[in-house]
């Protein structure tokens, strides 16, 4: 018999528990013996749920206690979770989590002391919520030398999005209506600003490249400047926009970045709808394999901790050996990455704004809208970031502009 322990009994700690009672036949066959969850611990009561039994206000009855010898941490955050799993680990017990914050922090150091304990640091459920794209990335995809990831990573903006684009609905509207349905929540900064999408990718970089790639090196821009106007312009052009955490492998250089972007109808991300993930590899041998499904919730998250505590218990005394070192992957300044970006003008003097924009751009299509005034929109060539940037400050040397009123990237 396996016996474990959850830190934290909210969304994701509730759902492990549901998940392992639903499907306690199919989960103990593979784990190939029982399963026994010894302790929940929570700063709360649970009158009523029987799990109370279980209840443990105190983190040391379960470090202390020879019999657990896997621990789930669904708590979220560094604070207490860090000290609590590290502990954990040290004391020769393996960890499964689905906290993001704490794998982009401290990952590489986490995998480090589960090897030199010969246990397992597991988290799955840390990026895309129940889609499976961590052990695809150690086990699977082996053959292959990783050249891109790129990935809708986050549900709330990937919904809120969809709803600006099939309903015109304008951004704070949208939000508030995010909020109300629970995908965002009161304070929405870590998914609109793009933070959440930032630690996700990070996580893959990291074990691409086997190295460290730190979540505050990434450029990240959130959705808060995207309008129903920009959707119009991307539908003209053949596409949407999608809140996209990219990164690039090429020629021994690292790149990383989140941002709006627009993607055309023909790459299959642009399909990902509503609160839904979805996770594009691209192999130099495989070529491009995409993942989907719903990217959180509490039972989708919850089943991939539990596949993660099936591994778990199925390899006791036997570390995985999953390749993410603490040594720093140094990352390209965005600047130096190449890059198109769909740029909208408003002008004071149409036949002026335009000329200077062919002339600078080296561009002949020019895109306007009924529902806009004073405005178009055009596609920059592909070139450095730094040098589009460059010709986008000289733009505005144009007696007939008034101003650049939004730029987003073009994805592929």
């Amino acid at each position: 018999m396996a016996v474990i322990a959850i830190l934290g009994y909210g969304t994701v700690g509730s759902g492990v528990a549901e998940v392992m009672r639903s499907n306690k036949d199919i989960i103990e066959s593979k784990a190939e013996q029982p399963i026994d969850i010894k302790y929940v611990l929570d700063l709360r009561d649970f009158p009523g749920d029987p799990v109370q039994d279980i209840i443990t206000h105190n983190y040391d009855d379960i470090l202390n206690d020879g019999e657990v010898e896997l621990v789930v941490e669904v708590m979220g955050g560094t604070n207490p979770a860090y000290s609590f799993v590290k502990s954990a680990l040290l004391s020769g017990k393996s960890v499964c989590t689905s906290n993001k914050e704490l794998v982009a922090a401290h990952g590489a150091e986490l995998m480090r002391i589960a090897r030199e304990k010969n246990v397992n640091f597991l988290f799955e459920a840390s990026v895309g919520g129940g889609i499976p794209i961590i052990r695809p990335i150690n086990r699977s995809i082996t053959s292959d030398r990783i050249e891109a990831i790129t990935g809708i990573l986050n549900g709330t903006t990937n919904y809120m999005l969809t709803k600006m684009e099939t309903e015109g609905i304008d951004y704070d509207q949208v939000l508030k209506d995010a909020q109300e349905k629970g995908y965002a929540e009161r304070n929405p900064a870590a998914d609109v600003e793009g933070h959440d999408a930032c630690r996700k990718i990070a996580i893959l970089a990291s074990l691409a490249t086997e190295k460290t790639v730190n979540y505050e090196d990434i450029y990240t821009e959130g959705i808060t400047n995207i309008t129903t106007i920009d959707m119009l312009y991307a539908a003209k052009l053949g596409g949407t926009i999608k809140l996209l955490g990219k990164a690039g492998f090429e020629d021994g250089r690292v790149w990383a970045r989140v941002s709006p972007a627009l993607v055309k109808n023909d790459n299959p991300l642009s399909m990902v709808s509503d609160v839904f993930n979805a996770i594009l590899l691209k192999g130099n041998m495989l070529g491009d394999v995409m993942f989907y499904g719903r990217g959180a919730g509490k039972l989708p998250t919850a089943s991939a901790v539990v596949s993660d505590i099936v591994d778990a218990v199925r390899h006791k005394n036997i570390n995985l050996g999953i390749k993410w070192s603490e040594e720093k992957q140094e990352i390209m300044d965005i600047d130096d990455v190449n890059v198109s970006k769909l740029v909208r003008v408003e002008y004071s003097d149409k036949d002026m704004a335009v000329s200077f924009v062919k002339k600078l751009f080296k561009t002949e299509d020019i895109l306007e809208t009924e529902e806009a005034y004073d405005e178009f929109a055009f596609v920059t060539d592909r070139a450095k970031e730094s040098n589009i940037n460059a010709r986008l400050e000289e733009l505005l040397n144009c007696d007939g502009i008034n101003g650049i009123l939004n730029t987003i990237r073009m994805e592929g």
